[in-house]
This record gives C-alpha cells, structure tokens and sequence, in this order.
C-alpha cells in the first residue's frame, strides 16, 4: 500500500510533530508515504470556500492533479484539508461543465483535472491495512487508558459526501481507539464544535466552547483527548492553557492526535513522538501508562 501524502499548511507550520509520529506510525506498518512535491494549501474549506468557490475548487483542483500524475491516492491528515480534497474531488467528477470550468483555468499551469484519484484520511487508510494487522503490529497496547474521543466537524461533513461516518453518532475514531487497546468513553456533547472557525469572529464565545468541552470531558474522568484535526488540536491543546492561565479554570486535560496514540501502542518512545512540543503536559498520561 502507498499513498501520497498531503499534511495541509497547519501541521508543517505549528505541529509538525504530528506529521512525524504519522511517518514513524506508517512505516512501521509497512505502509508506504511519497510526498507530493508542489502541493500547495488545500484551498482551506471555510474563509476561501466562502469568498470565491471557484478560487477553492481550482486551488484543490490543482493539488488533486499532482497526486493523479503520481497514480496515487491521497492521505491527508488535516480534516480540512480532507473535507475540501474530497468535496472538490467529488464536485468536480459529477458535474462535467463545472470541471470544464475549473480544467479551462487548469490549463494555464498545465495541469487538467481527471477524478483518477481518491482522498483518504488516517482512518481510512488503517481500516484499509486491516484492524487485525494493526493490532498483530501494537507491541504496547494501552490497555486501562480511558480515551475521549473528539472527530470535530470537518471529517464527517458535509455527510452526504464524505460518508465516512455517522455525522450524529460516530463510532469509527472509537472503534479504532480501543483497537489500541484504550477505552473510548462517551460523555456529553461529544459532537460540540472546539470553535477554531469562529476564534476569528467571536475568540470569547470559541473559548468558551473549548472550556464547555473541557468541562464535560474532565467530569467524565477521560485521562486524554484525542483528535484528527490541527484546528480541534490547537484549540483544546493551546487553549486550556490560556484558559488556566486567566484563571477560568483548571484544566490539564492531555490532547494527542490519533497518530501519536497510535506511535504510542506501537512503542515508540514520547520523545521519539515528540509529545515535548505539547503545550499541556502529557506527563498524566505517560504516568498512567507507566
């Protein structure tokens, strides 16, 4: 198995930690990573998808095309970047005079659009390896760890196209947590939004998202939060930080992304993760760990 590997504009730039427990956690696997070289920001599926559709859809466009001269499927490990990869993807094969549009600008640059390609997340690629080879790799399951999962918005909308889960009730990001030998625990509002897209508008209203959240994940005795998201990463990894710090409340909940839970089981070290760069301790979790 091999994909292309598309990492988005926040991971590189702020977590770029994140990308490399991706790697490590592939490789170990056995599965395959090329980088797509030229790729450029996915299009980004709020602010530019808002301000000129056809700006997103021919900046996506152009990044779909470099993985289709590669032959090969996309992995992307932002949900936004995902949501705009496979709702451009998806947009520009069922509408041939939409694509003609996009192929038209397209073709300044040399590049003509074709739908050969899929776009895949973390998830689908480990659904897509098997869940009884992932767990024959785990040589440290994380067994008693009590894990409260966040999907956020952007892996499972708009449902009616990335139909990767239930937009209600998701049970994948779950499923694939206690595969590493954690437990998933429900708690309340599990589908809340962390916020980030409104941090721009209304930063008090987004804090205060993250601190509801926070608030409900700490009753439920979770000893982490784990997310597939930057966005939902900064917000409840950065954010309970500042929260503290302006004495609103105490938290000192772990964040990791999926790929580093995953990095974990498979027994590579917290430093070879690089779980230092996290700005809430994670030193509770390797403690319960230990």
């Amino acid at each position: 198995m091999r994909y292309a590997l598309f990492p988005g504009c926040m991971i590189p730039l702020r977590l770029p930690h994140i990308e490399r427990s991706t790697r490590m956690a592939l490789e170990a696997l056995g599965i395959e990573i090329l980088d797509m070289k030229g790729a450029s920001c996915c299009g980004e599926p709020i602010s530019i998808q808002s301000l000129d559709r056809m700006a997103w859809l021919t900046l996506a466009a152009r990044n779909l095309c470099i993985a289709e001269e590669m032959n090969t499927d996309i992995l992307t490990i932002c949900s936004g970047c995902y949501e705009t990869l496979k709702t451009a993807n998806f947009s520009l094969r069922r509408d041939p005079n939409l694509r003609k549009r996009i192929n038209e600008k397209l073709s300044a640059i040399g590049k003509e659009f074709k739908g050969t390609i899929e776009v895949r997340n973390l998830i689908e690629v480990l659904r897509n390896f098997g869940q009884d080879k992932v767990k024959a790799h785990l040589k440290r399951p994380l067994k008693g760890l009590r894990v409260a999962t966040h999907p956020g918005c952007h892996l499972l909308r708009p449902s009616d196209i990335i139909q990767f889960d239930d937009p209600m009730r998701p049970v994948i990001l779950d499923r694939f947590t206690e595969l590493l030998g954690a437990k998933s625990i429900q708690y309340p509002k599990k589908m809340l939004c962390c916020g980030a897209g409104l941090r721009l508008v209304d930063l008090d209203k987004a804090n205060k998202l993250v601190e509801t959240k926070l608030s409900l994940i700490e009753s439920s005795e979770a000893d982490c939060i784990v997310v597939v998201c930057p966005y939902c990463m900064i917000q409840y990894d950065l954010t309970q930080r500042m929260i503290k710090r302006e004495g609103k409340a105490a938290f000192n909940i772990p964040v990791l992304y999926y790929s580093e839970l995953l990095s974990l089981a498979l027994g590579f070290s917290p430093s070879e993760i690089g779980l230092r760069f996290h700005r809430t301790s994670v030193e509770p979790l390797l403690e319960r760990l230990s």
